[in-house]
């Protein structure tokens, strides 16, 4: 089996595309309300699918040593998560909570951001999201632990299917001290909690 680029459908195929879902569903792609839909939808799906356009651990490249001995966890809480459910292809929204402890280099906090929104804007499922951020700031900062926690509603679940509103799924990713330490694995649950 040969690793051969897929080739990706033009605009106007993806817009083909969405104009025949649109007659699919019942309606004529053709009425005024309509007309534009197919433009804004693929318009749409670049931006809620960028995640295929760039390689998000390349957001954790550039570090900081200059730490003046700091040692401790480093949290970043509620980072809006904005995901489509590869099975369904609905959105799955909630908020991510990163944490590492540093070895002798640390981030700016908005890479720690742009490596989970990175990753989300691609179909998936959540606990494969929420492995992938973890192991990208493992294997690029090296720090002596990871906690990534993901709590998302997904609308698969609440719009359709079992029709649960509110049900949200949380996963986590727990590598190094924090998953092995009982005391740091506590530290990071209580930081990303707020308590």
């Amino acid at each position: 089996m040969t690793d051969t680029p897929r080739r990706r459908p033009t605009k106007e195929e993806a817009e083909a595309a969405v104009r025949t879902l649109i007659e699919w569903a019942g309606d004529d792609p053709d009425r005024e309300g309509l007309t534009e839909t197919p433009g804004r939808v693929t318009r749409s799906y670049r931006e809620l699918f960028a995640g295929y356009e760039t390689d998000p651990r390349d957001y954790l490249e550039r570090t900081f040593e200059e730490v003046g001995g700091y040692d401790e966890m480093v949290v970043l809480r509620d980072i809006r998560v904005v995901s489509f459910c590869e099975h369904h292809m609905l959105p799955v929204i909630g908020r991510a909570h990163v944490g590492y402890l540093p070895t002798n280099r640390v981030v700016g906090i908005s890479k720690l951001a742009r490596v989970v929104h990175g990753f989300a804007r691609r179909l998936q499922i959540q606990e494969k999201l929420t492995a992938e951020i973890a192991g990208a700031i493992h294997d690029i900062l090296r720090p002596k632990g990871v906690g990534v926690l993901i709590e998302a509603e997904h609308s698969c679940m609440t719009m359709r299917g079992v029709n649960t509103p509110g049900s949200t799924l949380t996963t986590s990713t727990l590598l190094g001290e924090l998953r092995d330490d009982p005391r740091t694995r506590q530290e990071f649950l209580e930081l990303v909690r707020g308590r």
